[in-house]
């Protein structure tokens, strides 16, 4: 079967760039800790996919068995709260840029990761693009550990680059295991997986309630102070979570591993753009380098899946 692999793209851009989002909202939101931001981000996330699941769950409840069912807790875990909790964390006390740059290696996870799959491109041909990638964040790491942009103590940051290693590993774990269950799933819709993902993200956000609404209180905060808290929750929730998830799964699905695993370096730049944006300034030349650098890695490997031989090798 033919990949449409400029839809492909597309749809992993445009998860990219929804997920982008989720950096900039613990910056947005500084004064609630991780567990309020997911466990917000994650109730509003899981009632709409409830809601969209709705119509449809008797055509779909009969073809789910346990193995379906364990396989979304541990997605929904990996790929949303685990990863989230450990990257807000990170956002706060390490600085977004920091955060964004180290989770940006999960595409050189990922594709290392990939080359082992039946039939993808060897890695000898993908070495430009990881190397650019890598020249990349490497770039982007540097400008951020002597950035003067985050106030936190060192300990507190260092503690924060951690979560974010942390949330890099969770991440990656969720892509790959992702991708694999809908290519054993094709029966499934991108679009239902990513509900399903949902609704089962949302029961399990539920347990956070008590640590981050219950045994906390208010911690000070004002009513303006939550309206913003819900809002932006339900915005990652729609654009980021509902949006961008079905993004990534259509993208996953058109696309073989490897590619998709470039594909996350999107999230990266769009990360760092927002962020910019936040912070009313201009990117570093360092900064400018690093992202020319990403965006390149991904076109190589674009390429390299375009060729001839790449493509009679993703033939079926």
């Amino acid at each position: 079967m033919k990949r449409s692999m400029g839809v492909g793209i597309g749809n992993g851009v445009a998860a990219g760039a929804l997920w982008g989002m989720v950096f900039l909202a613990p910056a947005v939101l500084i004064a609630f800790d991780a567990a309020q931001l997911s466990a917000g981000r994650y109730l509003v996330y899981g009632l709409i996919a409830a809601m969209l699941l709705g119509p449809r769950w008797k055509r779909l409840a009969p073809r789910l068995g346990v193995a379906e069912w364990r396989a979304l807790v541990w997605l929904s875990l990996a790929g949303n709260l685990v990863y989230f909790l450990l990257l807000a964390t990170a956002v706060q006390w390490a600085g977004g840029a920091a955060a964004s740059l180290i989770v940006g290696l999960v595409p050189v996870l990922v594709t290392l990761v990939g080359v082992r799959e039946e039939g993808a491109v060897r890695l000898r041909r993908l070495a430009p693009a990881l190397l650019l990638c890598l020249a990349g964040v490497a770039l982007v790491g540097y400008e951020a550990l002597v950035s003067e942009h985050v106030a936190t103590p060192w300990r507190q940051r260092l503690l924060g680059l951690l979560c974010a290693v942390g949330a890099l590993l969770s991440w990656a774990a969720y892509s790959v295991g992702n991708s694999r269950w809908l290519a054993r799933r094709p029966d499934l819709s991108a679009h239902d997986w990513s509900l399903l993902t949902g609704v089962v993200t949302g029961g399990l956000a539920l347990l956070l309630v008590p640590a981050a609404f219950v045994f906390t209180g208010n911690n000070g905060h004002d009513a303006g102070q939550w309206t913003l808290f819900w809002a932006v929750s339900a915005g990652v929730a729609i654009f980021a979570s509902l949006f961008g998830n079905a993004c990534w799964n259509r993208a996953s699905r058109l696309l073989p591993l490897t590619l998709t695993g470039q594909m996350i370096v999107f999230e990266t730049l769009f990360a760092l753009l927002y962020g910019f944006a936040w912070q009313q300034r201009w990117p570093t030349l360092l900064e400018a380098i690093a992202i020319v650098c990403l965006v390149a890695g991904v076109m190589s490997c674009a390429h390299a899946h375009r060729m001839p031989a790449a493509v009679a090798e993703h033939a079926g």
